[in-house]
């Protein structure tokens, strides 16, 4: 990307602050021809992105980079397909933009009406992924937001070919390529650089590991929308289906445990738990996962002849993102929703239940962006709600709360129509 690695972050925000002004009056039509020409260009142009992701994942596997980030970090041709239909799919997605959230006519007259507008420009901090480059580039564009994209140094040279690619499609549909900017990532100055950018940058979203999170969160003086870790629990119930139960743990364990809506930890009430880890412990150990068991799953694993390690405290408190999964016996649900008040962390909690009651009480009392009933974990993501690509899952109260699509990546604000009127 030109003048990347030369230009500060303040001219970056400055920069990206004439461009979002650009983008926030854009039409629909504009916005969604751009998206299109950056979906056709990274497939065009896909030789070029994986050359240089070869070169981050190889760089990578020498430092000694985790399988779970490999993962993270590794782009294949369906993965960049994958990457250009999610702009495809948000450019289909109506225009938050100009939306009337509600409106009225107050007893004097003036008409109310508050609307949705961008929230101009939006910083994003990172880790690993680089098809967050693209999404959070779609996204903010589609909200007429422009964006500053800090990825890891991991992902320094992905990124960098991704960023390119988008902002010459920008630029062939005359829209200003400074809409999507990457900032340089060899140091961490420039993430203190964009936390401290305030004025420039509206709204910040860290998206990564808890210690990025917490240091974004705890040293931003811009603005910052909190994206948790994901220690997800899967709880069968007394109540269950366990042939259901089984189904939708190794769904949400094993079919990418690399990624923040996977399951963590599995509690079972004392009711079923003989027959389902019975049946359990052994699907696990087939499926490559490691268990780390309480008292009675170490004792159940003995009596299968699967070894399960003793679980800690910090064991029933990680998000692994890989395979292990930490499991408890539970006495009931009250103690079951006690467990995932102290060791959950907000992201999606899931029951096996076949108990109206106990759903209902299960989804009243766990407070978590998302509480699935019968269904697994993973469907807590922004395309499988139906947002198109998400910015991420935000697991703080106040502003947005859950997958991040377009309309959370707005503001509002009132517009008052008079005739005259005075006070």
């Amino acid at each position: 990307m030109e003048g990347a690695k030369t230009m500060s972050v303040q001219e970056q925000g400055r920069r990206a602050k004439a461009a979002a002004a650009t983008i926030a009056t854009a039409t629909r039509a504009t916005k969604d021809a751009a998206l299109r020409a950056m979906a056709d260009a990274l497939v065009r142009r896909a030789p070029e992105v994986l050359a240089a992701n070869e070169a981050d994942v190889t760089a990578g596997r020498d430092a000694g980079m985790s399988a779970a980030l490999l993962d993270r970090l590794a782009l294949n041709t369906y993965r960049i397909e994958g990457m250009a239909g999610g702009l495809r799919q948000v450019a289909g997605l109506p225009d938050p933009v100009g939306e009337v959230v509600r409106g009225s006519t107050l007893p004097n007259g003036l008409v109310l009406r508050q609307v949705r507008v961008p929230l101009g420009v939006v910083g994003i901090v990172y880790e690993a992924r680089p098809n967050v480059t693209a999404d959070a580039a779609g996204l903010c564009l589609k909200a007429g937001n422009a964006v500053l994209l800090r990825g890891s140094s991991s992902a320094e040279r992905s990124n960098a070919a991704i960023v390119g690619v988008l902002r010459d499609a920008l630029s062939e549909t005359g829209l200003p390529a400074d809409a999507v900017q990457l900032v340089e990532a060899s140091s961490r100055e420039t993430v203190k650089q964009l936390m401290r950018a305030r004025g420039l940058v509206d709204v910040l979203i860290p998206r990564g590991g808890a210690q990025l999170i917490r240091s974004v969160v705890e040293e931003s003086t811009v603005p910052v929308i909190e994206t948790g870790v994901g220690n997800c629990h899967i709880y069968v119930d007394a109540a269950a289906d366990l042939d259901m139960a089984l189904e939708i743990l190794l769904n949400a364990k094993t079919s990418r445990p690399s990624v923040c809506n996977a399951a963590e930890s599995l509690l079972v009430h004392r009711a079923v738990a003989e027959p389902f880890l019975a049946r359990a412990l052994p699907a696990l150990r087939d499926a490559g996962v490691t268990v780390h068991g309480d008292a009675d799953v170490v004792e159940a694993g003995g009596r299968r002849g699967v070894p399960v390690l003793e679980a800690t405290e910090e064991d029933f408190g990680a998000e692994y993102l890989s395979l292990d999964l930490s499991v408890a016996v539970v006495g009931s649900l009250d103690a079951a929703i006690g467990h995932i008040a102290r060791f959950g962390t907000g992201h999606s909690e899931a029951i096996v239940t076949g108990s109206v009651e106990a759903a209902q009480e299960f989804t009243t009392r766990v407070d978590a962006a998302a509480v699935l009933v019968n269904a697994s974990t993973r469907f807590t993501d922004g395309e499988e709600f139906g947002f198109g690509a998400e910015i991420g899952i935000s697991t703080q109260k106040l502003h947005a709360r859950g997958p991040m699509g377009l309309s959370e990546l707005t503001s509002t604000k009132y517009v008052v129509l008079g005739t005259g009127h005075v006070r």
